[in-house]
């Protein structure tokens, strides 16, 4: 039997991730003026103190006073550490890698949420899966091959690092915003991640957090703006839709990002990184492939 889902969900991630793939840009220019533990820092400041008053009108007209239950406040926390070390992690590479290839590494974190379903959830890895793994594995060497080899430089290396960090923990954090998203509305799940964002990197913030200038502190402003509307966005559609078809739809991040980074940082997209992100979403398709979804007009 053919499972249904409603179109609308599919329509919001996809505004959603477009927004992230604007923030990923915005985010650059200001990692590169105050580095990405400074960006990311501020950027929580900033986007607590938007989120704050919507979270707490939203629960007053949820009819609901009071902070979230402990269980609740759990998911928050967690989530909120992993996405805060993912999120410096990949602003670091982010600094010394093109965005395009990038995002195009990053997108191993669905075949990783595989296996961690399996670690977490007890889920059995198929065969499809391993295969898909294979391939997909196929498309990041070819793009750290030209970071190992001809084109080698010691910063893209290490950004090729930290990105494939971070794309580990992307993929704990996909499993843990469907598990956020049918717990808390998006308002709250935007407040806290910012607000723990900005409370697990306040001890390392006197020594890694310059004061912005004038102008990037509108950098800054801009990237929470960004965050917390694809935050909000992304957590309405997650309580809406099952992940696994959301989460294919984070493919669309690469045209984005490669469409920032030719824009504002003139960074062009190479056949390397084509032919290893063609690869890379090949694998991811193959390994999550299920039974053919019919979707309906909300």
């Amino acid at each position: 039997m053919r499972r249904h889902v409603h179109f609308l969900p599919i329509l919001v991630t996809l505004l959603g991730l477009s927004l992230f793939g604007a923030m990923d840009g915005v985010m650059k220019a200001a990692s590169i003026a105050v580095g990405p533990y400074g960006a990311m820092f501020w950027r929580g400041l900033v986007g607590s103190a938007i989120m704050a008053p919507l979270w707490w009108h939203q629960r007053r007209r949820a009819g609901t006073t009071g902070w979230p239950t402990r269980a609740v406040m759990k998911v928050h926390v967690l989530r909120g550490f992993v996405a805060v070390v993912m999120a410096v992690t990949f602003f670091y590479g982010l600094v010394r890698t093109p965005m395009a290839e990038a995002m195009a590494l990053s997108f191993i974190a669905p075949l990783i949420a595989l296996y961690l379903a399996a670690l977490l959830l007890g889920e059995t890895v198929s065969r499809r899966a391993v295969g898909g793994s294979v391939l997909a594995l196929a498309g990041v060497g070819v793009i750290a091959a030209g970071k190992f080899g001809g084109n080698y430089t010691h910063d893209g290396v290490v950004g090729l690092v930290a990105i494939l960090a971070s794309a580990v923990l992307y993929a704990w954090n996909l499993v843990l915003q469907r598990r956020q998203a049918q717990m808390a509305a998006p308002e709250e799940i935007a407040f806290f991640q910012a607000a723990f964002g900005f409370l697990f990197l306040a001890p390392g913030a006197a020594f890694l957090a310059p004061w912005p200038s004038l102008a990037i502190w509108g950098v800054i402003a801009a990237a929470a703006v960004l965050a917390m509307a694809s935050l909000m966005l992304l957590g309405w559609a997650y309580a809406r839709a099952e992940a696994q078809v959301l989460v294919p739809l984070e493919y669309t991040a690469f045209i984005w990002a490669a469409l920032v980074g030719w824009i504002a940082f003139a960074e062009p997209v190479t056949l390397r990184t084509l032919a290893g992100v063609t690869l890379i979403v090949a694998g991811c398709l193959f390994a999550t492939r299920r039974q053919a979804v019919h979707i309906e007009p909300v």
